[in-house]
């Protein structure tokens, strides 16, 4: 029996090419426009409350740096030209694409979370949105509210964040835990691995394997790396950087099974 193909998220909400930065309409509307399967939209969370696409924690505002978490978001828009809000990014995607929600904030009882989780699900609809952050409170958080209200989205625990500016101890500690995540799955009752490529290759893949979980792995960008990774029955996602040359791989393996047949 032929394996299902392998799917494809655009990182960063589109990784456009040019000057224009990620997670803009314009890398939105580029990434829909080559036909992925969802684009990852990272998400954090303004000093006022609303969501927002963006991926990094601070940004240069009125002259320093400064944590998105600190600042309004009109004062974010007016210093990133471009800056999306997650409802303008859930309207781009509206029956072109799914949604990968990156979430790379906490709240006290992740009730934002579950707010963005929420309204991703209102507007696209079930089968359309999965949540991913390395948060295994906001998972289990999430993953209660979608089983309790039958309300179906997949979840996944991120494995293989930075640890850049931790003490090295600490950093060791995280890097073994992360090869033997087991407990973290547990406690998050997610339904799905998100591993970095590399630690998917030295032990995450057979932990999926064996835990009977989809495997999505990023940022996968280098043409070998994509190949591998595109092979069905490697990984259930892919998120890259270059998802016009996944997507090719994609193809020139489907055009070779149809000859074969």
């Amino acid at each position: 029996m032929a394996r299902p193909s392998v799917l494809v998220s655009a990182h960063g909400g589109g990784a456009v090419r040019g000057p224009d930065p990620d997670g803009t309409r314009l890398a939105l509307e580029q990434a829909v426009a080559l036909g992925v399967d969802y684009v990852e939209l990272d998400v954090r969370r303004s000093r006022d409350g609303v969501l927002l696409l963006c991926h990094d924690r601070e940004l240069h505002v009125g002259g320093r740096l400064r944590a998105v978490a600190d600042v309004d978001a009109d004062e974010l828009a007016d210093a990133i030209p471009g800056l999306l809000r997650l409802d303008e990014a859930l309207e781009v995607l509206t029956g072109r694409a799914g949604a990968h929600l990156d979430l790379k904030f906490r709240s006290p009882g992740s009730v934002h979370e579950l707010a963005a989780a929420t309204r991703s699900l209102d507007v696209l609809g079930p089968g359309e949105v999965l949540v991913t952050t390395s948060n295994p409170r906001a998972i289990r958080a999430i993953r209660d509210w979608s089983v309790a209200r039958g309300r179906p989205l997949l979840t996944g625990l991120s494995i293989g964040g930075s640890v850049a500016g931790r003490p090295p101890l600490e950093q060791l500690r995280l890097r073994q835990g992360e090869l033997f995540p087991a407990d973290r799955f547990v406690e998050s009752r997610a339904e799905a691995v998100v591993a970095n490529h590399w630690l998917a290759l030295a032990s995450l893949a057979r932990f999926a394997r064996r835990a009977g979980l989809p495997l999505v792995v990023w940022t996968v960008d280098h043409p070998v790396l994509l190949r591998y990774w595109m092979r069905p029955g490697r990984a259930w996602l892919v998120t890259t950087n270059r998802p016009e040359r996944a997507l090719a791989i994609r193809a020139g393996r489907n055009r070779s099974e149809a000859g074969a047949d």
